[in-house]
């Protein structure tokens, strides 16, 4: 019996932990600044992956909007805990800024 349960709880922590695909969103930014802020968000048991090429078409799009031609990486990325609890951290959301470049 306790082998069984071990068992299980072993293979439901083995499949929680899985890579996850994450699609970036826009969250933020600033047409006056030139940038755009994507982020996505992610769970405890998920070990999130992410399309830099994804991210870079949305960014693009947005500044293509404002009147730039593209958009490139600007820094690195912010992690913060979107739903702490007494062991840690539930849920976690990333965000990457991104700075638009040239005029059409």
């Amino acid at each position: 019996m306790k082998k069984t349960i071990l068992i299980s709880l072993f293979a439901l922590l083995a499949t929680g932990c899985m890579s996850t695909q994450k699609n970036w969103s826009a969250t933020g930014g600033s047409k006056s600044d030139g940038t755009v802020k994507l982020s996505y968000q992610y769970g405890l048991f998920e070990s999130p992956t992410v399309s830099e090429e994804q991210a870079i078409r949305l960014a693009s799009k947005r500044c293509q909007a404002w009147g730039y031609s593209s958009a490139e990486a600007f820094g690195g990325i912010t992690k913060n805990c979107n739903s702490p609890s007494a062991n840690g951290c539930n849920s976690w959301m990333v965000t990457k800024e991104y700075q638009c470049t040239g005029q059409l």
